[in-house]
């Protein structure tokens, strides 16, 4: 069991759920949101994977009790959770995952599931992108749950995606968490892999790219997968031959940071409340950062606890995150800038 963190997590999380679909594993993928609850999301993928085993005859009856578990888990936790919708392709089972007690029911269930798959001789795996917006005790009963799957020694497992701040609430959610899974960091490239990035696709076309201006898209970008790509976009758009220039570097940055500015930055900047958008004023004030809490309290003239219920919402939301005890950091780069252009001063 894996849980991946950090930047170009998502690109990485479909690959190898690719993979993992062409050796025979069965692949569950969910994008996780801030709307919608954990049962919500991993019952109708469930729902595709068991009526697929059930297609085989050799599985069939252990398929068909997963399926069971599935309509009673559903049908319980529907009251709790209103967004539950899906398909039952079976009458629940009296007394197997229809406690109504997320904790509980989600371990009868992975177990069901975990029985029937081992009987196949395939691996069910759950790939959850931004598993950040997962709640605590949602969280919690996913990890239990994987956890005595584990135990059992049941094909169910998870590979998630998320922010920074994954490894610290999963650990908020299961004290055994990172002792259960592995969180390797998936982060900006390295200058030399940026630098490829950038110059191999153009040479593909026989195109080159003047050193100086790699140095210089590595420099702004800071390694960032996605700004790359929206670099490498305008850099082509506004070069007419090759080599591509210096010269070329100026106007390509500029419709870069106003395709960002009008896209990738406010997207985000339009989810913030005006207590949220102060705070990160405030913030990048300061720099890119990181900063102490202490610092940014400071700048707005506040109390540092009085803030931490914003700092709290503004990690939930994927904003910021903490490297370290008392630090406060963006998740993205240049969003400080951003927050500068588009808030001239602190006064909101």
């Amino acid at each position: 069991m894996v849980g991946l963190r950090g930047v170009g997590k998502t690109v990485l999380l479909n690959q190898i759920a690719e993979d993992a679909e062409a050796n025979r594993l069965i692949a569950l993928r969910i994008e996780a949101s801030e709307q919608r609850s954990l049962p919500s999301m991993i019952a109708p993928q469930l729902r595709s994977a068991l009526i697929r085993l059930s297609n085989q005859e050799a599985v069939r009856a252990l398929a068909q009790r997963a399926l069971r578990a599935l309509a009673g888990f559903a049908s319980s936790l529907k009251v709790t959770y209103q967004d539950i919708e899906v398909g039952l392709d079976a009458d629940p089972e009296p007394g197997l995952a229809d406690n109504g007690d997320l904790g509980i029911d989600l371990q009868d269930l992975f177990e069901a599931v975990g029985v029937a798959a081992k009987a196949d001789n395939s691996c069910v795996t759950l790939f959850i992108d931004e598993l950040q917006y997962v709640e605590k005790e949602q969280l919690a009963a996913l990890i239990t749950a994987l956890h005595r799957d584990a135990q059992r020694r049941l094909p169910v497992t998870m590979v998630g995606a998320g922010l920074p701040q994954l490894r610290g609430a999963m650990g908020n959610a299961k004290s055994y968490a990172e002792r259960l899974f592995d969180f390797p960091d998936v982060g900006p490239l390295s200058s030399s892999d940026a630098r490829i990035a950038i110059s191999k696709p153009a040479q593909d076309e026989g195109v080159e790219i003047e050193a100086g201006v790699l140095d210089a898209i590595v420099s702004r970008t800071q390694g960032y997968p996605y700004f790359l790509q929206v670099w490498g976009k305008h850099l082509w758009d506004v070069a007419e031959a090759s080599p591509i220039t210096e010269a070329n570097f100026i106007p390509a940055s500029t419709r870069a940071i106003a395709d960002l500015d009008q896209s990738f930055f406010l997207v985000r900047f339009d989810r913030l409340t005006p207590s949220e958008k102060k705070y990160l004023r405030a913030m990048a004030g300061l720099g890119a950062g990181p900063h102490r809490s202490g610092d940014i309290a400071q700048v707005m003239g506040r109390a540092v606890t009085s803030l931490a219920p914003t700092r709290a919402q503004l990690i939930n939301k994927g904003m910021i995150w903490s490297p370290g005890h008392g630090d406060t950091a963006f998740t993205v780069p240049m969003f400080n800038e951003f927050m500068l252009r588009t808030v001239p001063t602190l006064e909101l």
